[in-house]
């Protein structure tokens, strides 16, 4: 089973805001993570402990200074390991039609990769 509180990025020191951090785009949804975060996102292909890079950089912090994309930042990636591939819990969508006779019931687990970021790195 998945432990809902892997979902997000997870904040392993209070005090990142002041650091560096990025706000990233994969699989349609946007993460903020800072270096050392690990975060769940829909399957990204390579191997365990295969070293991944995010471009979609959409706003990029490092202390006093600011990068904001247009909309990706330029030359801005995340370097990533690749730490395993869960699956999420089952969704089941069940549709019925009373005194038809008409029911249908789908299910589906949604590929995950769950990613630790190793560096962050601005152009």
């Amino acid at each position: 089973m998945l432990d809902k509180s892997r979902l997000y990025a997870k904040l392993d020191n209070p005090n990142k805001d002041k650091e560096m951090y990025v706000i990233l785009e994969t699989g349609g949804k946007q993460y903020k993570v800072a270096k050392g975060d690990t975060l769940l996102v829909n399957r990204v292909s390579g191997k365990k402990e295969a070293v991944v890079k995010l471009k979609n950089i959409l706003f990029a912090r490092s202390g006093n200074s600011y990068h904001i994309g247009k909309p990706h930042v330029k030359d801005a990636y995340l370097t990533c390991e690749i730490v395993s591939h869960p699956r999420a819990r089952k969704v089941v969508a069940f549709k019925y039609k009373r005194r038809k006779g008409q029911k249908t019931k789908i299910g589906h687990r949604q590929d995950l990769t769950e990613l630790k970021v190793k560096e962050i790195h601005i152009g």
